[in-house]
């Protein structure tokens, strides 16, 4: 599914150009906010093609990865804060929403963390559709009509996060996102959340992704393994800045599913094993 490389080993450089978003109530904290617990409750219809990997193959490389990325990401957490990641790719089609859904996902940890996924993608939204959820008003209503965004959110189940939805944008995305109502948002909704991932417009050829790094901590840039030019990612970096790249996220990696079940499959007999011969039988 996907594989994480780190290319910002020093975590004292993360988010050192960007706008830092106030420390919340929940910062430190596994104790969800009385105001999420209002958050209306939606079951989302996990499909195989949802590609939401803990849900469809929890055992498999793919949430391996995630796993580890969740590790890297609490490590430059503990060394800089760190809340607000913007998920970005070069152009589309990486597979950056499907990266920034499962992200959101583990780091919520079945909800033991108060997680927002905000699909800020205003020109192409594909979450709500990927999750088979109902269209309802989300972002785009927050800044053009002054919605209160704590209302247009929905807690996913069983992802155990929340998420605001891009809702349906009357006017041009880019000069939404440009208006200082942005900025009132995600301050309204930081202090509520121990992680903010922001599902973002790829670099090229919109400036959307660029005015969102602005709003956030660090990037994760997705690549689709063999079809992403490399001339691609490495203006994409120039343009977020390689100080705000924490990090690269290789997608649609194949040839890894041998390997891991090869790999479970040695471990679950030496553990079947091991408890047989607790029980002084033997195989």
């Amino acid at each position: 599914m996907s594989h994480f490389l780190s290319v910002r080993p020093k975590p004292q450089e993360v988010g050192a150009d960007a706008p830092q978003p106030p420390a919340g109530p929940n910062s430190q904290s596994a104790e969800i906010p009385s105001e999420l617990r209002q958050v209306p409750v939606e079951e989302v219809a996990l499909q195989p093609e949802s590609r939401v990997v803990f849900h469809s193959d929890p055992r498999g490389h793919g949430a391996d990865r995630f796993r580890f990325l969740r590790m890297r990401l609490r490590e430059f957490a503990n060394a800089k804060k760190l809340k607000t990641i913007l998920v970005t790719s070069p152009l589309p089609g990486d597979g950056k929403s499907t990266v920034a859904l499962n992200l959101a996902t583990v780091l919520a940890e079945r909800g033991s963390l108060s997680v927002l996924l905000l699909e800020a993608d205003l020109y192409r939204p594909s979450l709500t559709q990927t999750l088979g959820l109902a269209t309802h008003s989300g972002l785009a209503e927050c800044l053009e009509s002054g919605l209160d965004p704590l209302s247009a959110l929905r807690r996913l189940e069983p992802l155990g996060c929340y998420l605001l939805p891009a809702g349906q944008a009357l006017g041009n995305p880019t000069e939404i996102l440009q208006s200082e109502r942005f900025t009132a948002v995600m301050q309204a909704l930081s202090s509520y959340f121990d992680w903010v991932v922001i599902d973002s417009p790829p670099v090229a050829p919109l400036t959307d992704a660029l005015l969102l790094a602005r709003h956030s901590d660090a990037s994760l840039l997705v690549l689709r393994a063999d079809r992403t030019p490399k001339e691609a990612a490495k203006a994409a970096c120039t343009l977020l800045g390689p100080k705000h790249v924490l990090g690269i996220v290789l997608n649609g990696v194949g040839g890894l599913n041998r390997l891991y079940s090869k790999y479970y499959g040695y471990y679950g007999a030496a553990a079947s094993g091991s408890a047989d011969r607790r029980k002084g039988t033997t195989k």
